[in-house]
Order: structure tokens, then C-alpha cells, then sequence
């Protein structure tokens, strides 16, 4: 999935280009990275990449081995529930049978191999045990309120070194004390938005949850065999409820297994995240561009052309590009989407 907006990232990730066509973390963009991730044990035919059509080009010209076709162009940004489903409707026309995997393509993952292996063991358990709808928990380093979380019941199966545990249930975003009592359980992990499922049992799953956009799925999924696909996609999708595949499924279902691992994973959903992800010490600073600092401590420096100079602060983020400057206390940077929100509604916003 490569079609959100990335909006507490701004200034550097706007509309025209969010944070996934972004080198926030190397030199290859957000989406690049995940790519060449997954090409580690997926063939590119069998990978598909799920954007805003506006995005299209860019895709295209950020991974030139990457088939055109398996470009699934949203008409409309409507969340991850339509963006899942038409994936499944897509690869469901195909082989209903296969496994289908979800991503994101804007997590940052230290440690990619062991993703990589909890897929292949995943893919051997849905072979018996179809009827699950498999996700990957983060164990929790810290007890973070960004984040939701799942809770583990007990033990389906072991394969090799991963476990499956049946999933209990998911929770929303906690508060401090309520995320620091789910860490210290050892019983509840962070809701990656990472899943595994048989692409036969998720279309059931949106017959049996969201009846009104299974028919559209439907629909969807017999053009790409009639060969009206992109006229059927412009009138069908945005008919689609806007939603989370969380709140529309994972929350509803009771055959819901989690495989939890101990994964270096951050999905950079804030400046202060990005930080959190790159900089271990709390101390120490993150800079990209020219920076000269005095007697400072944990600050995100994220220039373009100009000199930043930094005397005695203390945990802030500064972000500067050619028309806009950021300047934020590092716990507040959740609240930078509001600042765009606030451009869009004074009508101040230029591709912002």
C-alpha cells in the first residue's frame, strides 16, 4: 500500500510527493526500500502496488523492473479497507487461492530477515489453517501511545522458531498508563497493519463484514476478466466506504491469528518516529543538510539549502524547505497534520 499522504511529515512530504517517494532513511525512497525488501523472496509478478492514480508515474519511474499492470491506481483515496479489497479482487480474479500478503510501504524494518522468515513459516500454516486471517505484532519496546495493539491468546502452532497464537483481541491507541500495563503484560504487541491471508478467505471476510463493498469487490473482480477493468475500477471504487481494514474486519473476526516478533520496526509516522528510528541515542541529533549546534540536546535537523544554527535547545524539530519552515517541540509532532489541515481550510495550501 503506497497511497497515503504522509501528512505529520510535512513540510518535506506533501501531496505531489509524500514520505513513501521520500529518501527519509537512505538514499532510496520509502517505497524503494520496501520493494527491494519483498524482492527478497517475491518475483516481481507477484508483487502489486496499490496507490492514488496521481501516483502512477512515480511509481513507475522509481522501480523500472516493476510490471505496469500490477500498478493498482485508486481513482480516490478512500483508506486501507478498499485499498486491500481491490488488491484481493485483482489477484482473486487470477487464483483465489493464493496467499496474499500486505504492506506498507512506508515502515522502516532494521532487521528485515526476520520478517522475511515469519512470512515464509505464515505461509505454511494458511496452508492448513485457511480460515485465519494471519498478522505480524510488534513486541514493544517502549509503552507507545501512538500505536494499537493486539493482545495474544494461545498457542496454534510452532514452525521452526515462530510461533502463532491465536489473537484475543485488537485494541485502539492507549493512553501512557494503560500502554505501559500492555508492555509489562508481555500479552499484547503493536498493530504492525501487516497481514496474511488467503485471498479466497479475506473476499469472504468482505461478504460477511462490509456486504455493500464486497459487491463492489465483486464487480471489480470480474472486469479484470471481462477486460473492462479501468472503467469498471472509476465507477466502483469510489462507491467504496472509507475505512480501515481493521475496524471493518480484524475487530469483527474471531479467526484471527498473530505471529509476534521481535522486529526493529518503526513506521515513521512522525518526525519524532523518523528520530526514534535512526538515533538510538536520546541525546544525540539527526541532522541531514548544514548544521552547527552549540551545547544542544536531541534535536531532528532536516535541512535543504540553508546553514541551521542551533545554541542551548533541547528536543526540537526543525524541518526547513524552500517554502516553509517547521520549528516544533518533538512532543507535539503529532500534531503536525493539524497544521496542514489548518493550510487546506485558510486555502494557503500550495501542493502541500
Amino acid at each position: 500500500m503506497a497511497g497515503g499522504k504522509g501528512t505529520r511529515l510535512w513540510p518535506v512530504s506533501r501531496v505531489g510527493k509524500p514520505k513513501q517517494f521520500q529518501c527519509l532513511i537512505s538514499d532510496k525512497t520509502m517505497l524503494q526500500e520496501t520493494y527491494v525488501r519483498m524482492r527478497k523472496i517475491f518475483e516481481p509478478n507477484d508483487i502489486y502496488i496499490a496507490t492514488n492514480k496521481e501516483y502512477t508515474s512515480e511509481v513507475e519511474r522509481e522501480i523500472l523492473e516493476f510490471p505496469k499492470e500490477n500498478i493498482l491506481a485508486e481513482p480516490i483515496g478512500r483508506g486501507t479497507a478498499p485499498s486491500i479489497a481491490l488488491a484481493a479482487a485483482v489477484i482473486a480474479a487470477k487464483d483465489e487461492n493464493e496467499v496474499m500478503c500486505v504492506f506498507s510501504a512506508d515502515h522502516f524494518i532494521k532487521n528485515p530477515e526476520v520478517l522475511l522468515d515469519a512470512i515464509e513459516k505464515g505461509g505454511k500454516f494458511l496452508e492448513k489453517n485457511s480460515q485465519y486471517l494471519l498478522t505480524f505484532g510488534i513486541k514493544p519496546s517502549v509503552p507507545e501511545t501512538g500505536y494499537g495493539y493486539i493482545e495474544k491468546d494461545g498457542p496454534l502452532e510452532r514452525i521452526g522458531d515462530v510461533e502463532i497464537f491465536k489473537a484475543a483481541k485488537f485494541v485502539e491507541k492507549p493512553n501512557y498508563e494503560k500502554a505501559k500495563e500492555y508492555m509489562d503484560s508481555g500479552n499484547f504487541f503493536w498493530n504492525s497493519g501487516m497481514f496474511m491471508w488467503n485471498t479466497k478467505t479475506i473476499v469472504e471476510k468482505f461478504k460477511a463484514y462490509v456486504p455493500d463493498d464486497y459487491d463492489h469487490l465483486m464487480r471489480i473482480s470480474d472486469s479484470v476478466k471481462n477486460g473492462n477493468y479501468t472503467e469498471v475500477l472509476e465507477k466502483e471504487f469510489p462507491e467504496m466506504d472509507k475505512n480501515s481494514i481493521d475496524y471493518a474486519i480484524m475487530e469483527n473476526e474471531k479467526d484471527t491469528a498473530i505471529i509476534p516478533l521481535d522486529l526493529e520496526w518503526n513506521d515513521v509516522g512522525s518526525w519524532t518516529a523518523l528520530k526514534d528510528a535512526l538515533i538510538s541515542d536520546k541525546k544525540g541529533h539527526l541532522v541531514k543538510g548544514e548544521h552547527i549546534d552549540f551545547e544542544s540536546e536531541n534535536l531532528l535537523v532536516y535541512g535543504s539549502e540553508k546553514l541551521i544554527t542551533t545554541i542551548g535547545v533541547k528536543d526540537l524539530i526543525i524541518v526547513d524547505t524552500p517554502d516553509a519552515i517547521l520549528i516544533a517541540d518533538r512532543a507535539k509532532s503529532q500534531l503536525v497534520s493539524d497544521v496542514v489541515k489548518k493550510l487546506e481550510a485558510d486555502g494557503k495550501i500550495k501542493n502541500l
